[in-house]
């Protein structure tokens, strides 16, 4: 199927589509027009970050192409749309992520983990993690020291700009920093 290729899901006549979120599989059943998970990190993607979730799980499934992830971060400033993140809004929820884990890189590490990240080899302590298969995040924490307060960096495979466009991929971004902050 077209669709499972370009976009790395599964599909079954009974379910639907099994989309991974955060290396848990959410169901989209076309039939019912509903999504549903089965982990508790999964509910929490449907629910408490359903504003930023639902629509990019459809459009991520609509729109994702056949491209592998080529390993190039680039920071939220070198994107096309850098001006989103900046703004009002928009603004990213990363002091709060470096405050929560700002003396705690194994509850950093443990938390991501919950929601499938791996251990990056960057910062204090740095995970990346699968919003969905072909759009990796980087979030790299350093810890608070006698000079520094502790800080939190996102950084996005350059291939998310072109599986998402800037409003679904600021979407993505905040559920990255939800799923840190989810206790």
């Amino acid at each position: 199927m077209d669709v499972c290729d370009r976009a790395a899901v599964e599909y079954s006549e009974e379910s639907g589509y099994v989309v991974p979120v955060f290396g848990h599989p959410i169901v989209l059943d076309m039939k019912a027009r509903t999504m549903k998970g089965s982990s508790p990190e999964a509910e929490f993607l449907l629910t408490k970050a359903a504003y930023f979730s639902r629509l990019s799980i459809l459009f991520y499934l609509l729109r994702a192409q056949r491209i592998a992830p080529t390993g190039r971060l680039l920071k939220p400033s070198e994107l096309k749309s850098n001006q989103i993140y900046f703004t009002g809004s928009h603004l990213l929820p990363l002091e709060p992520i470096a405050a929560r884990f700002s003396t705690d890189p194994e509850g950093f590490l443990a938390q991501a983990a919950r929601f499938g990240g791996e251990s990056r080899q960057y910062g204090d302590a740095a995970v990346e993690l699968l919003p969905f298969p072909r759009t990796p995040v980087v979030l790299i924490l350093w810890l608070e020291d006698d000079e520094f307060s502790a800080r939190c960096y996102m950084l996005f495979d350059e291939v998310c700009e072109l599986q998402l466009p800037p409003d679904i991929l600021w979407s993505v971004a905040m559920m990255c920093a939800l799923v840190l902050l989810q206790k």
